[in-house]
């Protein structure tokens, strides 16, 4: 019987000893026994050490699964979020490795979530779509206002073989040093403010489109053999990232807006726009113009096509966008002496 009042005494509770937390209650009844605490220590410890990685992974997941729910109120956080939004994907392994370094299987199970969601929503972008044929080739390029080598810039842009080619953010010093040097090749062209479009078919009806206070987008008949087809070349206002005021698009979103209702009352049922949109395609404030048009990288392009900034590029804000034609092929051009990649596209008419 006293062997048993020592063993009740033992298992007491921590309720019956005030001074003790619940995890001391356990330990001195374990020693009383001649038990070793160390495998329920080492179990808490296993359990907590993956908590904070779980809970980042957790996190990272729901912020690609409902980026379309991040408000763009103050900052345009959610347009900023769009911009980038594939880059959440190098979450994974930087987590995957933080759950081995911590030995937390847990852990490493809940990064398989963030995985699962970044592969739902661009694991269709990484498959290769291009195709072979095309009856028209297009380049865009913003060529860079700074560019300290127009002519060898023009020169690789002419051996792309391109049929139409629109260059971006010309100036007065270099717009003459293109016109020079692209004559031969494209005996058709035509300048408006900082945007020019160069062609080997025919140009007709071109006019400035009025996006910005300054002529930053034109928009033009070219006579190919299938036919006639809208072109426009364009670019938007810069956006900038400013501690005091977010993602600043105010200007840009304007532009965005105004050369919808420009595609929005074109005639000709075959459109190609295609310039510096200083946007990605998945961006929302965009919608009023890529809802009209689709976007030749997504629908024949092999991965992101990320074209900005040109020594490494993070995202794709010049775009290549259609309608009433077939993307065949998209692709990115080497860097010429600008800070943006040329993009590419070979469309069936």
């Amino acid at each position: 019987m006293g062997a048993l009042r020592v063993r009740g005494a033992a298992g007491a509770g921590a309720e019956d000893r005030p001074g003790l937390t619940a995890d001391e209650a356990a330990a001195r009844e374990a020693r009383s026994f001649g038990e070793s605490t160390a495998p329920v220590r080492e179990g808490r410890r296993l359990t907590r050490r993956g908590r904070l990685v779980t809970a980042a992974a957790l996190l990272s997941a729901l912020v690609m699964a409902a980026h379309t729910r991040v408000p763009n109120g103050f900052g345009n956080l959610g347009s900023l979020l769009e911009t980038f939004l594939p880059w959440l994907g190098a979450s994974v392994p930087v987590l995957l490795a933080l759950a081995a370094v911590r030995r937390s299987a847990t852990a490493g199970i809940a990064v398989l979530l963030p995985a699962v969601v970044w592969c739902s929503l661009f694991g269709g972008v990484l498959m290769d779509k291009r195709s072979t044929g095309g009856d028209l080739t297009v380049v865009s390029h913003n060529v860079n206002d700074e560019n300290p080598d127009p002519a060898a810039t023009a020169r690789q842009l002419a051996s792309s073989g391109a049929e139409l080619l629109a260059l971006e953010e010309l100036s007065a010093r270099t717009a003459p040093a293109y016109e020079r040097a692209l004559g031969d090749v494209y005996p058709y062209h035509s300048v408006r403010g900082t945007v020019g479009l160069w062609s080997t078919y025919p140009l007709r009806d071109v006019e400035p489109v009025a996006i910005m206070p300054w002529t930053r987008a034109l928009r033009a008949t070219a006579d190919t053999p299938k036919g006639p087809i809208a072109v426009y070349a364009v670019h938007l206002a810069s956006v900038r990232v400013l501690p005091s005021m977010g993602f600043t698009t105010m200007r840009r979103d304007e532009a965005a807006g105004k050369l919808a209702d420009a595609v929005r009352a074109e005639p000709l049922p075959r459109v190609v726009v295609m310039g510096d949109f200083n946007g990605t395609a998945d961006d929302r404030a965009l919608r009023p113009v890529t809802s009209q048009l689709r976007p030749a990288q997504e629908e024949a392009g092999d991965g992101f096509g990320f074209t900005w900034p040109a020594s490494f590029p993070m995202a794709r804000i010049d775009q290549i966008l259609v309608r009433g034609v077939t993307p065949a092929s998209s692709w990115t051009l080497p860097p010429t002496g600008s800070d943006h990649l040329p993009v590419a596209a070979s469309l069936r008419l």
